[in-house]
């Protein structure tokens, strides 16, 4: 006998509970901020508003179907299902936040403030919620993933972006090369490597890119290829600048050795749920054979 799907909803705490949570109170919240020449209403309609569109969400859900909730901070906790229908509540930041704990569910972005979310990733209203549900899984774009898989066998995954370096963002120096290129790598000293997805190409990536002149044709979201760029690299009689940005299509792997004490990998701007690397460790990162299926 089959379990029924099971509707998980992804939001994060709001800035209004956050700043009550700190101040003790509404009152006190209100004065912290009108201190610093803000006012409590905006942040507060932003909460009610947020707050109605999970009702409105939760609503919609079939009544046959189970149902979960998970807090952003609490998803490297939360055991997900195959059945699992997940509905991300809020900014496209929290489809990336859930993407790296899924492994081929569908997922449902639900934008809770229209015109001040891109709505890259949470591309639906509320209102749409039971429609989607009834053909959640038939119709999604699925969208390319980027992995970093250690020697230790440490795997990290990420929608938009890795990034390795130094904690910090201090010096980083490693060996650097690309698998299948002859053997050839080069030492150097920089403020890291970050290897980006088509999805994160409306993000960091992008800002990278701009900043190297947009050589390289950025990727689309659903195509298996990823640009990686070397930040700030400092050429020395023993480091180079020779290798300090590309293509990565799959199934090729930039491959990094560690020369300093700590280096950390993280993706999608999650530093605290970091990979840490040790001298001499080797760490390989290409397109994941996982996507993200985000219904369209």
């Amino acid at each position: 006998m089959s379990l029924a799907p099971r509707a998980v909803l992804v939001h994060r705490t709001t800035e209004y509970e956050e700043l009550v949570a700190h101040h003790g109170t509404h009152g006190q919240a209100a004065f912290f901020l009108a201190s610093r020449g803000r006012d409590i209403g905006e942040v507060a309609e932003r909460h009610e508003r947020t707050r109605r569109a999970l009702a409105e969400v939760t609503s919609a859900i079939p009544l046959t179907w189970r149902q979960a909730r998970v807090e952003r901070a609490d998803l490297d906790r939360f055991l997900f299902a195959p059945e699992d229908v997940v509905i991300v509540v809020g900014q496209d930041g929290l489809v990336a936040n859930a993407a790296k704990y899924l492994s081929g569910q569908p997922v449902l972005g639900i934008d809770t403030e229209p015109g001040r979310n891109p709505g890259v990733l949470v591309r639906h209203r509320p209102r749409d919620t039971a429609e989607l549900l009834a053909v959640a899984g038939a119709s999604v774009d699925e969208l390319t993933m980027v992995e970093a898989v250690a020697d230790d066998t440490q795997r990290l995954v990420a929608l938009n972006e890795i990034y390795l370096g130094a904690a910090g963002h201090q010096t980083a120096r490693y060996r650097l090369g690309l698998e299948g290129d002859g053997g050839v790598v080069e030492a150097q000293a920089s403020s890291g490597v970050l290897v980006g997805t088509g999805t994160g190409a409306t993000g960091w990536l992008r800002s990278l890119w701009q900043e190297r002149g947009g050589a390289l044709r950025l990727p689309a979201p659903t195509e298996n290829r990823l640009l990686w760029f070397v930040r700030e690299a400092w050429p020395s009689p023993a480091t180079g600048t020779s290798l300090t940005a590309g293509e990565l299509p799959a199934p090729a792997r930039l491959r990094l050795t560690v020369e300093s004490e700590r280096l950390i990998a993280f993706g999608d701007g999650m530093e605290s749920d970091a990979v840490e690397l040790t001298w001499g460790q080797t760490v390989e990162v290409g397109v994941c054979r996982e996507r993200l299926r985000l219904v369209g």
